[in-house]
């Protein structure tokens, strides 16, 4: 009786297990399940697909709320980032320099005005404002003016000693040189337009009249630093529009080559120019004389003398104004500027071996160890750099209890949103109703390599931090569109 007893207890307790708490153990099922099909179906993505054969992928998802990791696929794997490595630079940007930097640029004069003549050099100064357009040095130029002088017997001067002389990063191919994204690192420098690629000018190409003349072009801002050679040839209407350039190692000597439509539309073309403070003081000349005020001496490279006095001034926009360009449209050489100006701020050396020091410092306060990662620019430019997809998700999910959070939040591109300081690298992407504007992430790309890491609002009302990095791709075009598959499956099912 006693056996029979025991048995007919654990038959009760086992029916109870089963049928009395159904309903609170189908709903442990359903979950498990939900849980299991999204992350299976990550899973397959990631092995079949045939674009991620032969390559590296390194993914990490977390939870915002409390940085707990949902995923992750060879997510301690360090890997090249490319401008991912922005959402670092940016960040310890603003932790340091605080939303409200701005980089001056000064005008000083040393000598004496008599009868509105300057009897002694101008200075033109700066401490690394990307930003500077034609209309800024214009506004410089009615200050000189303000102050009483017409003409400058002296030298016009440019000081780009608030950085040092090293103007590329110590992995940028010499191949990207001339390009916008590889532009030189000075401490003064102008830019052509309101995208603020400083360094560059644009070369906008159009037909001529007839087939078989030459193309016309403008120089946009026109300066006497850029020779420009063209070669390019106007073709009949159903020819092919194919530009190029080159600009020779060490000068700015440009040679536009190749073939334009006659009526086709016109075609631009940014290039950098060799020595930025060259460029800068060009264009303060050019305003300068626009303003009447004449210079006799030469243009030369030279700091400005303790005894000079400073006449005239402009501040760049505050940086949480300046992350937006930057940030929306991948600007490699804002966030070089910055890594310097970080050397600057707190080692009192304006270079990229400072900032980068000052970046390993600062990092593991957000959960970045150094000692894991390979950090070689501001930019993401370099192939060495080296972070893991579980450090990028860390990171972005400490810095959210940060003040100045929400200005490096709307830097963010966001997904699908078509103005271009909005929607920046994105405004083309994930534009699906589970991620429109649901997405703010930074886009990376180099050869062979996509990145994207950010923040994603699920359907299901969560904040996830996410990254996803994908190196050795025979077409970083089809990481793209894989990306966009894993940040789909993510803001549908979670």
């Amino acid at each position: 009786m006693k056996r029979f007893s025991q048995l007919m207890f654990l038959q009760i307790c086992i029916l109870s297990i089963l049928f009395l708490p159904f309903s609170a153990k189908d709903e442990q099922l359903t979950a498990r399940d939900d849980s299991l099909t999204w992350v299976t179906a990550l899973d397959e993505l990631i092995r079949t697909a045939p674009d991620l054969e032969g390559a590296i992928s390194g993914i990490s998802v977390r939870d915002t709320s409390d940085t707990s990791l949902l995923y992750e696929h060879q997510a301690d794997i360090r890997l090249t980032p490319a401008s991912n490595m922005k959402l670092l630079t940016s960040a310890i940007a603003l932790d340091i320099l605080g939303e409200t930097h701005t980089f001056p640029t000064d005008i000083w004069m040393d000598g004496s005005i008599q009868k509105k003549t300057l009897h002694g050099s101008l200075y033109l100064r700066g401490t690394g404002d990307p930003t500077l357009l034609e209309e800024d040095f214009a506004a410089l130029a009615k200050q000189v003016k303000k102050a009483g002088i017409h003409t400058i017997r002296g030298q016009l001067a440019a000081d780009d000693t608030w950085y040092d002389d090293t103007r590329y990063s110590i992995d940028l191919p010499w191949s990207d040189e001339d390009q916008y994204y590889g532009a030189q690192i000075s401490a003064l420098t102008a830019s052509p337009n309101q995208d603020y690629d400083a360094g560059t000018i644009i070369l906008e190409v159009k037909p001529g009249k007839k087939a078989g003349q030459k193309a016309d072009y403008e120089m946009i801002p026109k300066t006497d630093v850029a020779q420009v050679i063209n070669q390019v040839k106007t073709v009949p209407e159903d020819g092919k529009k194919k530009i190029s350039f080159k600009r020779s190692h060490g000068t700015n000597k440009i040679t536009l080559t190749g073939t334009i439509p006659v009526k086709a539309s016109s075609s631009k073309q940014w290039v950098a120019l060799w020595d930025p403070a060259a460029y800068a003081l060009d264009l303060m000349k050019r305003a300068l004389k626009a303003e009447g005020i004449q210079v006799k001496g030469p243009l030369k490279t030279k700091q400005v003398p303790k005894k000079a006095k400073k006449i005239a001034s402009h501040s760049s926009m505050p940086l949480s104004e300046l992350l937006v360009p930057m940030m929306k449209l991948s600007n490699n050489t804002h966030a070089e500027i910055l890594l310097k100006e970080l050397g600057k701020k707190v080692k009192n050396k304006g270079s990229f071996e400072a900032g980068l020091d000052v970046m390993n410092e600062r990092l593991p306060a957000f959960g970045v160890d150094p000692s894991l990662a390979v950090l070689r620019d501001g930019s993401g430019i370099s192939p060495i750099n080296l972070v893991s997809a579980n450090q990028f998700t860390l990171f972005l999910t400490n810095i959210q209890k940060e003040q100045w959070f929400k200005t490096y939040e709307h830097a963010l591109p966001l997904a699908g949103a078509s103005e271009r300081m909005v929607g920046g690298t994105l405004r083309n992407r994930l534009k699906g109703p589970a991620t429109l504007e649901k997405v703010r992430a930074k886009t990376g790309s180099l050869t062979a390599v996509s990145t994207l890491s950010g923040y994603i609002d699920t359907q299901g009302g969560k904040t996830l931090a996410f990254s996803i990095l994908f190196n050795h791709l025979v077409d970083d075009e089809k990481g793209k569109e894989i990306e966009d598959r894993i940040v789909s499956i993510l803001a549908e099912n979670l």
